[in-house]
């Protein structure tokens, strides 16, 4: 889908005489179809850099980006851009244009029909929890920070894009309503299976989301896992000291749910909790309640099963885990 081959990036260095810095030094990577990548790291690692390279927001000095095998510089600029929906901290919509004719922007400017620009809209209001007939007409100052955002990304997404570009989507936003977001993005996520390309600072954003982690240091690659590789397998003890030494073990709970270790056993008496929690929340139940087991509901009434403290620390201590 997209493949960095041996790019770099160097930036003037601000003072006379002094040698350029490097933003990204001879980086490979392939993305592919489908995947939620996000691109972590320390503030100047190069993560919003190697983003905005691939909609040419950011050109490179050497190697080849390829977007299906074709080289993103074979692309007039604004068929690329037309590709890819960009959603960014921002949200940037236009403050006198409605909901609707904000999300529909791009389809405008690609020809769409209006009837196809109406039913896309009121698809994508819908798949954001936003009722149509509520919100295509509102003003974006009408909207409170979190409902703006909501339209930010379905603008993004509205006219079909290949790939979906995020830089720091959530990131002005307070801890309520940023969970709320994250939750709804790795909803649509799998709903749309798009493939997604998201920058954060955020290793838990990151872990909760993503299907595949790039973690960055001054331009380089430290390591490419899946958020569970990254706890378990750690390349180094930079990556370690980058998700944080002190608690992995409770950050590999909150990647595993709670049904994955129930014991097919009857009701017991006590709290239930719902079988599609983490683990980590389920630990917060058990430490909460001063139990060492509790009862699993399906959500729908069911009984799903019970879960022991017992069992969530011994898979913890499994041969191989790490942290």
């Amino acid at each position: 889908m997209i493949e960095f081959q041996a790019i770099s990036k160097s930036y003037a260095s601000g003072s006379e005489g002094s040698a350029a810095v490097k933003a990204i030094d001879g980086l490979s990577l392939k993305i592919e179809r489908g995947e939620f990548v996000v691109l972590i790291g320390a503030s100047g690692s190069g993560k919003s850099t190697l983003l905005k390279m691939i909609n040419r927001m950011e050109d490179h000095d050497a190697g080849k980006i390829l977007l299906d095998g074709r080289e993103i510089y074979s692309f007039k600029v604004r068929e690329l851009r037309l590709r890819m929906g960009y959603a960014i901290q921002s949200v940037g919509l236009f403050p006198h244009w409605t909901v609707e004719r904000n999300i529909g922007v791009v389809p405008r400017m690609l020809g769409w029909p209006k009837s196809k620009i109406s039913a896309r809209v009121a698809e994508l209001l819908q798949l954001f929890d936003l009722n149509p007939a509520t919100y295509r007409t509102r003003w974006p100052h009408e909207l409170s920070g979190g409902q703006q955002q909501r339209v930010g990304v379905a603008r993004a997404l509205a006219a079909e894009p290949d790939v979906l570009l995020m830089d720091e989507p959530f990131g002005a936003l307070d801890p309520v309503i940023r969970a709320s977001l994250q939750l709804e993005m790795k909803r649509i996520h799998r709903a749309s299976g798009k493939t997604i390309v998201m920058v954060t600072h955020d290793i838990d954003e990151a872990l909760l989301l993503a299907t595949k982690i790039v973690l960055l240091d001054r331009g380089q690659v430290v390591q490419v896992a899946s958020p569970l590789e990254l706890l378990t397998q750690p390349a180094n003890d930079f990556v370690v000291d980058f998700v944080g030494r002190s608690d992995m073990g409770i950050k590999r709970l909150s990647l595993q749910r709670a049904d994955a270790l129930a014991r097919q056993q009857t009701r017991q008496a006590g709290p239930s909790l719902r079988a599609d929690s983490s683990l980590r929340e389920a630990v917060s139940c058990l430490a909460m309640h001063h139990i060492e087991s509790v009862n699993l509901d399906d959500g729908a009434g069911g009984h799903a099963g019970v879960l022991h403290a017992a069992d969530i620390f011994s898979q913890l201590k499994r041969p191989g885990a790490k942290g």
